[in-house]
């Protein structure tokens, strides 16, 4: 727990840790059991449901399924690393290997690294060499891609491309654990695509650019303002008090700092543990506070939020 916790949020923090909820995790198991029944569901019922109804419905239980690998790999629902990797191994979302997932993710938590290029994994910006690399195309895009619409549209494909770069880059250096993560990743995949031109009207191509693409672009909208470059790493992280149904959809992560400073903090605590102790988040934060998605839309819809060269770094 943060050593700049007072004794009675420390006691708060240990009450929700206490509670019947989070001893038995009921929350995060029904909710895996849901969006696998939701899945498994929608594909069998795709043949009743029509092709597009199955894919509007399809795309936030793909979403939903982002943010439930998330909670798999920082220790819930079991205590049990190997057990929650076999919870979070299906692909669902196609393109990211629940392992590369979660140790580029947990790297990403050193938040003393946030935001900074090649030391936060997560980064959305540029040091100055790798800007001053960029051609002019480059450079606009990552332009776009700070903006929300062109986060929404740009994003996924940007990073499923950085991503093949730099596993073809590690796949040709003869890494095992890249050959062992990929070929898993690959064949179950595969199983599960055979799975899906057999017992469903979705032809295997639509489930991967017109489901999974659009689910991982929804993601990004979640990722589009998680950080931002300050010098005090506290400072780098938001609160973004967002509607219930991206709340829902994101299992509260729009309470980012919160999720930074208590990462063992289960998904369906991060809500009280803020509202008990608002004020002194946003002091915390610096300030650094987004009145939900709709205001970045509205302000940020097709004009870049800052520069893609980070200020410092």
């Amino acid at each position: 727990m943060p050593h700049y916790f007072d004794a009675a949020h420390r006691e708060e923090i240990e009450t929700l840790r206490q509670r019947l909820t989070a001893r038995t995790e009921w929350p995060t198991w029904l909710l895996l059991i849901g969006v696998y029944s939701a899945w498994f569901a929608l594909v069998l019922g795709s043949d009743s449901l029509g092709l597009w109804l199955s894919t509007l419905l399809l795309i936030p239980v793909v979403v939903l399924w982002l943010s439930v690998q998330h909670e798999l790999l920082h220790g819930h629902p079991t205590r049990w690393p190997l057990l929650n990797k076999i919870l979070g191994y299906a692909p669902f979302a196609v393109w990211y290997p629940y392992t590369l997932y979660r140790d580029s993710h947990l790297l990403h938590h050193r938040d003393e690294d946030l935001t900074i290029p090649g030391r936060d994994p997560e980064s959305r910006y540029l040091n100055a060499e790798q800007w001053e690399g960029s051609s002019l195309f480059e450079q606009g895009l990552h332009w776009l891609n700070k903006t929300v619409l062109g986060r929404f549209l740009l994003g996924a494909p940007i990073a499923l491309l950085t991503l093949a770069r730099e596993e073809l880059q590690r796949l040709k250096s003869g890494e095992r654990q890249a050959w062992l993560m990929w070929l898993s990743h690959g064949a179950l995949t595969l199983l599960m695509l055979l799975f899906i031109a057999r017992y469903s009207v979705l032809p295997v191509w639509h489930y991967l650019f017109l489901i999974s693409v659009p689910a991982l672009s929804i993601a990004m909208i979640r990722s589009y303002y998680e950080h931002r470059p300050h010098a005090a790493p506290e400072q780098r992280t938001v609160l973004n008090e967002a509607a219930w149904p991206w709340r829902w959809l994101f299992l509260n992560l729009n309470f980012h700092l919160v999720h930074h400073e208590l990462p063992g903090l289960p998904w369906y605590d991060l809500p009280r543990a803020y509202r008990a102790r608002r004020e002194q988040w946003l002091a915390r934060s610096g300030g650094f506070l987004v009145q939900g998605y709709g205001q970045l839309w509205r302000e940020h819809g097709v004009k870049a939020i800052d520069s893609p060269r980070h200020p410092f770094h």
